[in-house]
């Protein structure tokens, strides 16, 4: 594909996903749920990285059935972190069990999903970056969203965390105006 983002390079792994998933608006909870948690595991890595450890990640954490992570406690921390396959991170592991009782609340409540769609109306935000360099790390919407899963009782989800994870979900639509995804993505809003 002519045009597309620079940042996925040409590693059929990151093209794929960057031509298939990336900036696709996702409305179920618990894929939601999956996204933000990788992204918290993502903090100080490539997104390649995750990308590649996904598959692993998925069966580690039990399909990130947010149920299932809830019950968990120091025995499965101990076991994630003797896995080879994720990222083995004491306080990122611990922040997933955490951020899956603070789903549960949520999920409860007004629903996840619509915790999240909530900040843009219900419809993704259409930018118009013409340059990589033009794309911000961190916005101000995304400093409030962080703030408030915060206040939800999450962790490993600052700002530029917040904005990578509502690129991913589609709650922004930031691919490249040149890139040939743009378009596809503001068609799904």
């Amino acid at each position: 594909m002519d045009g597309r983002c620079g940042w996925c390079g040409t590693d059929p792994l990151y093209v794929t996903y960057h031509d298939t998933e990336w900036g696709v608006p996702e409305r179920d909870g618990r894929a939601l749920f999956e996204k933000l948690i990788l992204d918290g595991f993502q903090a100080g890595l490539a997104w390649i990285t995750i990308l590649k450890k996904r598959e692993a990640f998925r069966a580690a954490f039990a399909g990130f059935d947010p149920g299932v992570i809830a019950g968990w406690g120091d025995p499965e921390v101990a076991r994630l972190l003797s896995d080879p396959g994720i990222v083995r991170h004491r306080g990122k592991i611990e922040a997933a069990i955490g951020n899956a009782r603070a789903w549960q609340r949520i999920e409860a409540g007004e629903g996840f999903s619509a915790f999240l769609w909530r900040y843009v109306d219900g419809r993704p935000l259409q930018n118009r970056f013409a340059t990589l360099k033009d794309v911000p790390a961190e916005t101000p919407l995304s400093l409030r969203i962080s703030r408030d899963l915060r206040a939800e009782g999450f962790r490993f989800c600052g700002p530029t965390i917040t904005y990578a994870f509502m690129q991913a979900v589609g709650m922004v639509n930031d691919h490249l105006v040149a890139c040939p995804r743009h378009a596809e993505v503001a068609a799904l809003a």
